[in-house]
């Protein structure tokens, strides 16, 4: 087999630029796209896209459902998904490109559309690890923070919680998108890594005052005993010197940010194996803030300020996408409701209050007609 088409090398070219400059995709996106578009070729020989035929789809998904992934199991239903998708996009892009019109019908596409039943399984909800609050401050206590990047670890996974920020954007804040006095983090789309470049302010989350402490602590150290400026990153990279054996090792908090949010879900990783518990994402406290907030908001305009502090323009999307009930606390909901209660509130009323106060109503009612 060949190693590349010079054609399909240009096709991708251009469909990258597409995707870039044309639909704003991010480049995570675009390699996902392109790993796709690798993939089909690999399966089917390096043929020229414009040679494309509807056996060559029907092929390649019955040769996806048999292929095995790194660890040798069969690949997902979400990968597959994503890969037919990112397919179906692209040759439907290709059917209206000049020099590819009359070779390509833009029906054919469809072949790569995911079966029913491989859609339902991708997109079905799953439960997924989402640390309490009681497990996020026992990592807080066994975190050290006997040096200035144990420092940063600590105040790393307390500004998570407290500010509900994703590990991309944490990653690429600086010391000056941070107001202690306001208790606010700017979130400047021109700056930082926010998803989809949003600009937002957000407000520290009602979380308690251990995690501020630890934060405040923590800033105080950048500002005062290293001399760091507004302009310096709020979590820098580690610094790697020579130790006294002239070995490589870390040596302290550089001035440079990190260039992706991988050390940061290490540094979760290893917090929560330290307390002894399950690793829970970084992005996972977005989850337990938005339980929070379920618990805490009692009218719309207190949800709707919850949401916009989380940086979704809809407060249905904190609902839907972040307000799952936890199986146990669902298992907990339902077997209380299959219990006889008494006194339920309606809206702060009891119902034995409510039927009393419609009674008095009708009967003062009455009483008006009959004068």
């Amino acid at each position: 087999m060949k190693k590349y088409d010079p054609e399909n090398e240009r096709v991708k070219r251009d469909y990258a630029f597409f995707l870039e400059a044309a639909n704003g995709k991010q480049d995570a996106s675009i390699d996902a796209a392109l790993r796709a578009i690798e993939r089909f070729e690999v399966l089917t020989g390096r043929k020229p896209f414009r040679k494309f035929h509807v056996e060559q789809a029907r092929s390649f998904r019955a040769r996806l459902l048999e292929e095995t992934g790194k660890n040798g199991k069969p690949l997902g239903a979400a990968t597959i998904t994503t890969t037919l998708k990112h397919l179906r996009n692209f040759f439907l892009w290709l059917s209206r490109e000049p020099g590819f019109r009359s070779a390509l019908n833009p029906n054919d596409a469809n072949y790569f559309t995911p079966s029913d039943q491989d859609l339902r399984v991708a997109t079905a909800r799953r439960e997924k690890r989402v640390a309490t609050f009681e497990e996020i401050a026992q990592v807080l206590a066994a975190m050290p923070a006997a040096s200035q990047i144990k420092k940063r670890d600590r105040a790393l996974v307390a500004f998570t919680i407290l500010s509900g920020a994703r590990d991309s954007a944490i990653a690429s804040f600086r010391l000056k998108h941070v107001d202690l006095k306001a208790q606010t983090v700017f979130q400047d789309g021109r700056e930082v890594n926010t998803k989809r470049r949003k600009t937002f302010t957000s407000a520290f989350f009602p979380v308690g005052p251990e995690p501020l402490a630890i934060v405040c602590d923590y800033i105080a150290m950048l500002t005062g005993e290293l001399g760091f400026g507004p302009e310096a990153p709020l979590f820098p990279a580690t610094l790697i010197g020579r130790g006294e054996d002239r070995g490589f090792m870390p040596v302290g908090l550089s001035r440079e940010h990190w260039r992706t949010a991988a050390p940061i879900r290490q540094i979760f990783r290893d917090a929560f194996a330290a307390a002894g518990l399950p690793y829970a994402k970084p992005h996972s406290f977005r989850d337990t803030l938005a339980q929070l907030g379920e618990q805490l908001c009692r009218t719309p305009e207190e949800w709707k300020a919850w949401s916009q502090n989380l940086g979704h323009e809809s407060e249905a999307t904190t609902f839907v996408g972040y307000g799952h009930v936890p199986a146990h606390r669902q298992s907990e909901i339902m077997r209380a409701l299959a219990t006889p209660r008494q006194n339920l509130s309606v809206k702060g009323l009891d119902i034995d209050g409510l039927e009393s106060f419609l009674r008095s109503a009708k009967e003062a009612a009455l009483a008006s007609t009959d004068v």
